[in-house]
């Protein structure tokens, strides 16, 4: 009975120089590796719109776009931001190295390459990414909505869930404007704003439904991460006004304290005044037999939960 044969992995080279090039898919292919080459950057990028590489080896100094830049930009697509990028370069002061990993890069190399060593380094990357992509796979099979993003938000990866939602507000590889600009904000000043922002869906037939972006905390240097939650506010209401005896507005005003909203906030959101939602909380705590703001959070969720 014939065996199954796993699958070679393709390497990417990224490099200007013919010799190097040589010397590098002699050493590969025997050692299995099916390899493909690009002979500056912007060739590079055309080519990874078609094939997702396994690992990609990238020289920094090249025509046109130099390699840091190259690396930054295929870092922004979702598809590739688990591809190690191994930067190659005869560039050996520090900076340059900082450059690269700011850039993207897992690991740095400097030329002359020796093709033991960088074959050894390429299969520890190859394992690490497996590792972190069967995480991923998990995660996308548990149905969790969940992303990462830089400092800056733009999308390292993201959940097919997430992925989905996402697109539907900010076509590309970044949270909305104004997600970025909230995140920003949150990092510089975690104390002073808000751990979650919140931005409606275009759907006119559907106005109440909105997407709410919270900040779980931080990975690794530069990686972010967050989980994305549908909201449709109309239905939610419902449901909790089914469980409590509320009238319409004090069931709104509590669906919101629930989603950790302050006064202020649900003043603005239901676009009334702050002291009509402090006349709604007086009003509300009587109903629901509590005299605190957590209990009545506590009440919401219980009843959203179906408990």
């Amino acid at each position: 009975m014939p065996h199954d044969v796993a699958p070679r992995p393709t390497i990417l080279i990224v490099d200007d120089e013919p010799t190097m090039l040589r010397l590098l898919i002699d050493a590969l292919e025997p050692a299995g590796f099916n390899v493909l080459v690009a002979l500056q950057g912007e060739m590079a990028l055309v080519l990874l719109e078609q094939v997702t590489p396994d690992v990609i080896l990238l020289d920094a100094l090249m025509p046109g776009i130099d390699g840091f830049e190259t690396c930054r930009r295929l870092k922004r697509k979702p598809g590739l931001a688990l591809v190690p990028v191994i930067f190659m370069t005869g560039l050996t002061d520090t900076q340059s190295v900082v450059n690269g990993l700011q850039a993207g890069g897992v690991d740095y190399v400097t030329k002359p390459v020796a093709p033991g060593e960088l074959i050894a380094r390429i299969r520890v990357h190859l394992a690490n990414a497996q590792l972190t992509r069967s995480a991923q796979r998990a995660m996308d099979a548990s149905g969790r909505f969940l992303l990462a993003a830089d400092a800056k938000g733009h999308l390292r990866w993201a959940t097919h869930q997430a992925a989905r939602l996402l697109g539907q507000i900010a076509p590309g590889a970044a949270l909305p404007e104004e997600g970025r600009a909230w995140l920003s904000a949150r990092l510089a000043a975690p104390q002073e704003v808000a751990g979650s922002f919140a931005t409606a869906l275009p759907a006119p037939d559907a106005p109440a439904r909105r997407v709410e972006f919270a900040l779980i905390g931080q990975m690794a240097e530069e990686e972010f991460l967050l989980r994305i939650v549908e909201q449709d506010t109309d239905h939610d209401v419902d449901r909790l006004q089914a469980r409590v005896k509320l009238t319409r507005r004090e069931t709104e005003v509590l669906l919101w304290l629930a989603r950790g909203k302050s006064n202020r906030d649900i003043a603005q959101i239901l676009n009334v005044s702050y002291r009509t939602v402090n006349k709604h909380l007086e009003q509300m705590y009587p109903k629901l037999g509590v005299e605190t703001r957590t209990s009545a959070v506590a009440i919401a969720i219980r009843a959203l939960e179906g408990a």
